[in-house]
């Protein structure tokens, strides 16, 4: 049985939405589940489930808290016995197999580099988010937000985890791979997309070429590279956008909608519709290259995000997906000298 551990108190809604999902994934996705944080707020919240004593759900006590206001740098190295750096020893250590945060994103990524450690081969981890599209199938694009600054070298780093990640874990048998610019043509982008798209090239990949971020969302490619500064942009202006859209539509729907049977169904085709661009259906977003498994979640993250999120955490152990990473990056830099 895989063992997911859970930093419960990171999360705006913490700890109920962590404990919840933490019971959810347990009674339902056969996973191991180990609550970190305050041991006496974690028992009381698991009081409320009345079958919680059978599920294979462990407390793990940790005194301290990291907070979003935090500095994540001060707080890695001050707070050592937060929830966050206690969930990421457990994977270090071979008690979890990976550890969830909906915590202060800066410090979760740090904790993970600093305790859990670095894949061979990966100069950088990079922030894997998954984005719906109009063909129903989920991409990745990667970075997010880990690094803001990025090489050629890096990109094309990314190219790979993404690309496994999108394989093993999203079950896409031949992903497609695009590099994320300003126009499709090759001479368009800055100097970081132009010195990628040789590598790219040259790796054992299904790379399209360059694509536009309209593209993100129409299913032209199953894995978007680009740097994390682009990349957090792409994702924080997508969930903006949602979120107005969903409220104009509920807006204009009971503005115009008055007979029952329409309402019926316009309040059905909404609802498929949240469903199709919730975040919370994916759970958050893995931290590709380090040792273990990090997966991090929206701060906002309710019981049903944190539930996918120790899902995906599952997923990637089962796949063996950092172990996939490792024996890829080898091969291809043994066969690629520019890699």
């Amino acid at each position: 049985m895989v063992t997911i551990a859970v930093d419960a108190m990171g999360g705006d809604n913490a700890p109920k939405a962590e404990v919840e999902g933490a019971v959810e994934a347990a009674r339902t996705l056969d996973i191991r589940v180990i609550l970190v944080g305050r041991q006496e707020d974690l028992r009381r919240e698991l009081q409320q489930y009345d079958d919680y004593r059978g599920l294979p759900i462990e407390v793990v006590n940790a005194t301290q808290q990291i907070t979003m206001e935090d500095s994540a740098a001060r707080a890695v190295r001050a707070k050592r016995d937060s929830s966050l750096r206690v969930a990421s020893r457990l994977v270090r250590d071979g008690i979890a197999q990976g550890f969830v945060s909906a915590g202060n994103t800066g410090a979760a990524m740090a904790t993970a580099k600093m305790v859990q450690g670095v894949i061979p081969g990966v100069d950088r981890p990079a922030l894997a988010g998954i984005f719906p599209t109009l063909i129903g199938k989920p991409v990745v694009v990667i970075d997010v937000g880990a690094n803001v600054d990025c090489s050629p070298r890096m990109l094309a780093q990314f190219a790979v985890m993404g690309e496994i990640y999108s394989r093993v874990v999203l079950h896409q048998p031949r992903p497609k791979v695009g590099l994320l610019s300003i126009g499709e043509e090759e001479h368009k982008g800055n100097e970081t997309t132009r010195g990628a798209t040789p590598l790219l090239k040259s790796l054992p990949l299904d790379f399209v070429g360059n694509v536009e971020g309209r593209d993100i969302y129409t299913g032209k490619s199953d894995v978007i590279v680009c740097d994390g500064f682009i990349g957090n942009v792409a994702l924080k202006v997508s969930e903006g956008l949602v979120d107005m859209v969903k409220q104009m539509l509920q807006e204009s729907l009971s503005a115009t909608i008055t007979r029952q049977m329409g309402a019926l169904l316009a309040r059905a085709a909404f609802t498929d519709f949240k469903k199709r661009v919730d975040y919370s259906e994916y759970g958050g977003a893995p931290l590709l290259g380090v040792r273990g498994i990090c997966i991090i979640c929206h701060g906002r993250s309710n019981a049903n995000a944190i539930k996918n999120a120790i899902r995906v955490g599952a997923e990637f152990s089962s796949g063996k997906v950092n172990e996939r990473i490792e024996d890829e990056l080898r091969q291809w830099a043994a066969e690629h000298v520019a890699f």
